[in-house]
């Protein structure tokens, strides 16, 4: 699983039908903080997230075992919305 923050959708007229009616939102991958990453996803919104969202995303045959996802052709879904992050250790 993967930190991301919803920065955009995608709207697409022409694609797979079983897509028909899923969210696609654009993914930054960020770190625990919050702070920006390098890669960019496309991914299914199982969860009602919406754009500035910090979520969870997962990825490959995980990401196809949501009930918004069966069978789909995809391979990142969000599957949570991050409310806290509360870290009892640090690593040195």
């Amino acid at each position: 699983m993967i930190f991301a923050k919803v920065i955009g959708t995608i709207v697409s007229s022409q694609k797979d039908e079983s897509l028909n009616g899923k969210k696609l939102l654009l993914c930054k991958e960020v770190d625990y903080k919050g702070n920006p990453l390098k890669s960019y996803h496309i991914a299914v919104d199982a969860v009602q997230a919406g754009e500035g969202s910090f979520v969870l995303l997962s990825f490959g045959s995980s990401a196809r075992m949501t009930e918004a996802t069966k069978n789909a052709p995809i391979d990142a879904v969000i599957i949570a919305i991050i409310d806290d992050i509360q870290i009892t250790q640090t690593l040195k």
